[in-house]
């Protein structure tokens, strides 16, 4: 069952309304009645036709084709569970990594944090035994569904909804976690900028996403056009990350780690007995000495009384 606090933030996409739990459990409505909303397990499904989508992303416009990225991840949930990693050892301790220094940033106790695209629901598993209340978000059904599963507490929320329609009332959240997400969406601007919107004044946005990615591209076997590997559409450094962001009402820093060198290395059998700041430490050296950083963190502060 989803945990009540959630209802006190969600507001229809469209409207801005608030949205309300009907007597049945099965449906969630606007203040007016206008709107409904299914439920499923516990996790009201906030999309709707009606929502504006951004425009194509490059590739897509390169290519002639069209992406209805709501479908894709839909589809991409159900084809891959992201409940267990079945990737390589050496991938599992990378991510391991990224988590940390994402859960890092997070300083504040008892913070409201809404974690955009949760896949497997880490963060909340992470962040609900550390008194912090979460909500798990993800364009898919089946994401938000299995991470409320996982983590079942009063403090756990779960909602399938879009970024670039959040069902949440401006400035609701402390902390928005969004990790290896930015690469995947059409227009990564406006996708900053609708994760702000609902950030608190003072409130900080993580984001992680691969560094300065070469993008490989394949045929498709189906429409047999050039397709991105991973459906990565962009790749993001220090030089061209300023583009996409806001103008003014933010300030954001930014952070290179994770050596390609240990990674090829294979150290992984040893650094996953190190603590953070040791892996840090020596994943630092490596970086100093060879360069190759594959991970890009960036955490952007909204100004206090900033208008987004």
């Amino acid at each position: 069952m989803n945990a009540h606090f959630i209802y006190n933030l969600l507001v229809d996409p469209v409207t801005r309304e608030a949205i309300i739990s009907d007597e049945t459990g099965l449906k969630v409505v606007s203040e007016s009645g206008k709107s409904s909303f299914e439920v499923i397990e516990g996790v009201p499904q906030i999309v709707t036709g009606n929502n504006k989508l951004p425009g194509p992303s490059e590739v897509h416009i390169s290519q002639h084709s069209d992406f209805h990225y709501p479908e894709h991840y839909q589809a991409d949930a159900e084809l891959f569970d992201y409940s267990e990693y079945n990737e390589s050892p050496a991938t599992k301790h990378e991510i391991r990594r990224v988590h940390e220094s994402i859960l890092k940033e997070i300083t504040e106790r008892g913070a409201l944090i809404l974690d955009a695209g949760c896949g497997n629901g880490w963060a909340a598993a992470a962040l609900i035994p550390k008194n912090h209340r979460v909500i798990s978000m993800d364009i898919s059904t089946k994401n938000p569904v299995d991470s409320l599963k996982r983590t079942r507490h009063a403090n756990h929320a779960a909602v399938t909804a879009d970024v670039y329609n959040m069902p949440f009332r401006e400035e609701a959240f402390d902390y928005i976690i969004a990790s290896e997400i930015m690469e995947h969406v059409p227009d990564p601007k406006l996708f900053i900028q609708c994760l702000l919107k609902v950030l608190k004044s003072d409130g900080k946005l993580i984001i992680t996403t691969p560094y300065n990615e070469k993008i490989e591209y394949c045929l498709c076997v189906h429409c047999n056009r050039i397709t991105p590997l991973h459906a990565h559409l962009h790749s993001f450094n220090e030089n061209n990350l300023q583009q996409f962001m806001p103008a003014a009402g933010i300030s954001y820093k930014t952070k290179t780690f994770s050596s390609k060198y240990l990674a090829r290395l294979r150290t992984h059998v040893v650094l996953k007995y190190f603590s953070l700041s040791l892996w840090q430490l020596t994943d630092k050296c490596f970086l100093f000495l060879f360069g190759q950083p594959m991970r890009f963190k960036i955490v952007l502060n909204r100004n206090k009384d900033s208008r987004i």
